[in-house]
């Protein structure tokens, strides 16, 4: 397992990669076959931004790529909260391989108060929402988007006809996500 610690906008010390390295190192240990591990530790330079310290685990594995951001205004409490929620997405991954092997048809059995609990803590779609398909321009994307007062907005693209999604990024502005384009 190869483990590389990179910062932008930060002058890595060593105790700080000793730090990202010996957190990072202990997720190994979750079960979960792991060939690389990048850290990515950043100071955002915008003022407004209070917690501009992040720290972003990327883990590429054998069953796909897990990412996590921590935001802290100290880097070593961004890297703590970045391995945490890593952890939980491990351990969640975990758990469902665990269900897949073991819901055999054999293995059906009643459900008692208790598994009605467990199961109510699981997320679940509580709104389904249609939105007529009315190409627009990205312009008019970020305009109806405000207007709802979303985060996002997907739309069909009148230049393009290719769905886009246009986001609020946390600097403010937005982003405009294109599928359908190769690079």
């Amino acid at each position: 397992m190869q483990i590389r610690v990179k910062g932008k906008n930060i002058e890595v010390t060593d105790a700080l990669r000793e730090h990202a390295v010996d957190k990072v190192s202990k997720i190994q240990k979750r079960g979960l076959e792991v060939r690389e591990i990048e850290v990515t530790l950043l100071v955002e330079k915008n003022p407004s931004i209070r917690q501009n310290q992040v720290a972003e685990i990327n883990i590429f594995g054998n069953s796909g790529v897990i990412r996590a951001v921590g935001r802290d205004r100290d880097m070593y409490i961004a890297v703590d909260m970045a391995v945490a929620k890593v952890q939980r997405q491990i351990s969640k991954h975990h758990g469902k391989q665990i269900d897949r092997t073991q819901a055999h048809p054999s293995a059906l059995r009643t459900h008692t108060e208790e598994e009605h609990e467990v199961e109510d803590l699981a997320p679940s779609i509580v709104k389904l929402k249609g939105i007529p398909r009315k190409p627009m321009t990205p312009e008019e994307a970020v305009l109806q988007m405000e207007t709802l007062g979303h985060d996002f907005f997907v739309f069909t693209n009148s230049e393009t006809d290719n769905t886009n999604i246009v986001y609020r990024r946390i600097d403010g502005n937005y982003g405009l996500l294109d599928y359908g384009v190769i690079d």
